[in-house]
């Protein structure tokens, strides 16, 4: 217990009052015997450098969060619907075209195709978020496929499906960035070279935005996504009646559209373009998966409230999606070569009308939520290798959220990598696409083939059907894969069927080295730790004789009697001279001079230590060596670069020797008068 009761007595006899001393409450809530809560106020800065980081840190992320705020972090279905769904519903923006890109080299007769084909993608979408509602329901605390494929199948097929969901969420930021600046300069060409600085300042943006936490990014990412949704819907209506009435016009091609091909194509090269474009408009897909890995976002009850979100966002995904290609067909609407306009803002002109406030309108919510959309990975993402940490296959850091509740390593590692990829792609969305359904459709497998042997096991009411729409899932999305690898193998998805091998490599590294400390740092179940018997002594590098020096060895002695003081010098006169005042001022505390004729400190005193550990009798247990070394603590950032190079040097070299303990003594400027006021430097 901190604090206590003092009695004290009055001016009059019997007069006695009791002061209650609590010097923790401004640091600390008491809650139990031997525990305590810390405040704000025990985390807060105490040097200005410190407070004024702590207030750049608050104006840019917000104030700090307690993990009982958590709650209130929470999103409701209004909210997460655009959190978690902007990913899918903008996909919309750029499915079609990647049709369109493989059915024009087919001929002029082939784009009909785009229909049927963005038909059967809407069924697999409907068919994969049904599935996916199992999932919601069976695994409320999240993971998603990993979590699934780990505790049904195997935890190698977990860490795949981690892996390749790794590489979608990172995909998922390069290309709707890269898509959202695309939108960008179809409406100004001039933008187009500075394409990378744009979506690099996007990404810094969104990544603040999440740093601040989860509730503060749905505020901002909701209107956004309600507004596309709308003005979607719109589009596709204004263009329905323009068709049914017979009113629309052809869309008059762009000078850079992409040339049609002129050949006419059956048979087995048919159905190799219908599966090449089948597979392009499979990233209609991407960010299904992101609800199921987020369910603990959601408020109570999350599996509920996380399932019918699921069911909202595939039912709108798929209107827009559908609509959108039809459209399309119907104006008759090209890609473009690389820099042109979108095949969606030839729509949006199509269909409003050039240079109109609608079609303005709707191209800056489409730009606006490509750029959002890649926050429903900067929300799966980290919270995913948050998993990962705590199963003990990622850096364990990745599990610690930020002052916002925030998992702020995971979204600072997805900003940077998504970034790079944008640079070393050059920003261009259909260099990025390749790389991008592999992952998702590896995920959409696993997730459902687990999910069958789930039901197997629980075997509750309803199991049956539960696990024959998974199954049904399952056996869809392995086909899809299997067509989407072999179709964009040499376009790039080589690189993904490379990389999720090697993430799982490193990830069984990780956990492997994580496995050998515990078992070294473990102690046996019976085991009761005596008292210690080890002989200890104190060794204390010095380079003269001050007040830090004195703190040391004044450490040092409360630790063991064998103490003695090690000077490392190069100059032999200085070392006298040092001996000297040191047998006056420090008695009883020898000092040992190493002279370093080749101007060495660290090497002599490493070999010093070694000659001390072979002098002990070899039949006796060796004695733990606490090197105690002072140090001087500047006032001031900037002074910190002229002091202390030796001692850090000492450490460095010192940490892991065995049988060997280092402790750094701080020696602030401000406790001279601790020494002034004794007689004796040795009683301090």
């Amino acid at each position: 217990m901190i604090g206590g009761r003092r009695p004290l007595r009055g001016r009059k006899p019997g007069d006695r009052r009791v002061r209650v001393e609590r010097p923790h409450s401004a640091y600390f809530r008491y809650t139990g015997p031997g525990q305590l809560t810390a405040k704000v106020a025990a985390s807060t800065p105490t040097t200005p450098t410190g407070r004024t980081w702590a207030q750049v840190r608050r104006l840019l992320f917000g104030r700090r969060l307690s993990n009982e705020e958590d709650a209130f972090e929470r999103l409701p279905k209004k909210l997460a619907l655009p959190i978690f769904s902007s990913d899918a519903v903008s996909s919309s923006a750029y499915a079609t075209e990647e049709i369109l890109r493989v059915l024009v080299v087919g001929g002029a007769s082939m784009i009909i195709f785009s229909i049927p084909v963005a038909i059967a993608i809407a069924c697999l979408l409907l068919i994969v978020s049904t599935s996916y509602r199992q999932v919601c329901r069976a695994y409320p605390h999240g993971g998603g496929a990993y979590v699934v494929a780990r505790e049904n199948i195997s935890p190698i097929t977990g860490l795949i499906a981690a892996a390749a969901l790794l590489i979608d969420y990172v995909m998922t930021v390069s290309v709707s960035t890269a898509s959202a600046v695309a939108q960008v300069y179809s409406v100004v060409p001039q933008l187009y070279d500075l394409r990378i600085e744009i979506a690099i300042g996007a990404i810094a943006l969104i990544t603040v935005l999440n740093l601040r936490g989860l509730r503060e990014a749905g505020l901002v990412f909701a209107s956004p996504t309600y507004v596309f949704i709308g003005l979607g819907f719109l589009l596709i209506a204004m263009g329905g009646v323009q068709t049914f009435l017979g009113v629309a016009t052809p869309h008059v091609p762009a000078p850079d559209s992409v040339p049609v091909g002129t050949q006419q194509l059956a048979g087995f090269a048919l159905v190799v373009l219908l599966l090449r474009s089948f597979a392009g408009g499979a990233v209609a897909l991407s960010g299904i998966e992101a609800i199921a890995n987020g369910v603990p976002a959601f408020k109570p009850p999350e599996s509920r409230n996380a399932a019918n979100t699921m069911t909202m966002m595939a039912i709108v995904c798929a209107i827009l999606f559908t609509g959108i290609t039809v459209i399309a067909d119907v104006f008759h609407v090209l890609p473009t070569q690389e820099g042109g306009a979108t095949v969606i803002a030839q729509v949006a002109a199509a269909v409003f009308g050039d240079g109109s406030l609608l079609f303005l309108l709707f191209q800056a919510a489409t730009a606006l939520i490509l750029f959002l959309a890649v926050n429903t990975s900067f929300n799966a993402f980290p919270r995913l290798a948050a998993i990962l940490a705590e199963d003990g296959y990622m850096p364990r850091q990745f599990s610690f959220r930020g002052d916002r509740l925030a998992f702020s390593w995971g979204i600072i590692l997805l900003a940077t990598v998504a970034g790079g990829l944008l640079v070393i792609f050059g920003g261009d969305v259909h260099a990025l696409i390749p790389l991008y359904s592999v992952g998702v459709f590896v995920c959409f497998t696993l997730s459902q083939a687990g999910m069958v042997i789930h039901w197997r096991k629980e075997r509750d009411a309803g199991w049956w059907w539960r696990a024959g729409v998974n199954a049904l899932g399952g056996v869809i999305t392995l086909l899809v894969l299997c067509v989407v690898v072999s179709m964009k193998f040499v376009d790039g998805a080589w690189l993904v069927v490379v990389l999720v091998p090697a993430l799982v490599g490193m990830m069984l590294f990780i956990n492997r080295q994580y496995a050998a400390s515990a078992g070294q740092l473990a102690l046996r179940a019976d085991q009761v730790i005596p008292p210690p018997r080890r002989e200890e002594r104190v060794i204390v590098p010095i380079a003269g004789i001050n007040r830090a020096v004195v703190q040391a060895v004044n450490v040092g002695r409360s630790i063991s009697d064998d103490i003695r003081a090690v000077l490392v010098s190069e100059d032999p006169e200085v070392a006298e001279h040092v001996r000297g005042e040191w047998e006056r001022r420090m008695p009883g505390v020898p000092l040992v001079v190493v002279e370093s004729p080749y101007r060495a400190l660290t090497g002599p005193l490493l070999a010093y230590l070694d000659v001390l550990d072979q002098a002990w009798p070899p039949d006796r247990e060796a004695p733990v060596t606490f090197v105690v070394i002072p140090e001087y603590v500047a006032r001031h950032w900037w002074e910190r670069i002229l002091y202390n190079q030796s001692s850090s040097e000492f450490r460095r070299a010192l940490i892991g020797r065995p049988n060997t303990v280092v402790t750094n003594v701080p020696y602030r400027r401000e406790e001279p008068e601790a020494f002034d006021r004794q007689a004796d430097p040795a009683e301090a």
